[in-house]
């Protein structure tokens, strides 16, 4: 019995690394400096591709700064939606795979924290999804083969 409690609380942590990255919570300096990058103005709509427990677009929230976020972790997708819940008229959580799913056209930002072997795939999306000028922070890793703009603690900032 333990093993299948085990198993079914492990499994959704493990299965996010055939997509993306595992958990890691992004402090408050970090989504601060993100959102400073992404330049976004109030009612500008900034998307997370794996929120996380949406420190990010809580942050954003905070500005006036509308998000949606993608979560595939169930438990994870729960901790956002609650955190968020105070900034619903601002975020949204959707536990989705981000991989299937269109980025909205009105979207001016995007943040994401990717494992560095999804970052050329996630450059293909984003070519084919983004309008031109629409601004990416990416935390960490780089996108192979794309001027960087400006980095500013580990963070990458991308214009589409």
């Amino acid at each position: 019995m333990i093993w299948l409690v085990a198993f079914i609380i492990v499994l959704p942590f493990s299965l996010v690394l055939f997509f993306g990255a595992p958990y890691l919570p992004t402090r408050q300096r970090q989504a601060l400096q993100a959102i400073k990058l992404l330049n976004l103005k109030k009612g500008e709509l900034l998307v997370d591709l794996g929120c996380g427990d949406g420190a990010v677009l809580i942050q954003a929230a905070k500005l006036g700064i509308r998000g949606i976020g993608y979560e595939i972790n169930p438990y994870i997708y729960i901790i956002a939606k609650i955190r968020t819940w105070k900034y619903r008229k601002f975020v949204t959580i959707k536990m989705k795979n981000f991989w299937d799913e269109t980025i909205p056209p009105e979207t001016k930002g995007v943040f994401v924290f990717l494992l560095d072997k999804y970052m050329e795939r996630l450059n293909l999306k984003l070519t084919r999804d983004l309008k031109p000028k629409t601004r990416l922070v990416s935390y960490s890793f780089e996108i192979p083969n794309k001027k960087i703009h400006k980095t500013v603690d580990a963070m990458h900032l991308y214009i589409y």
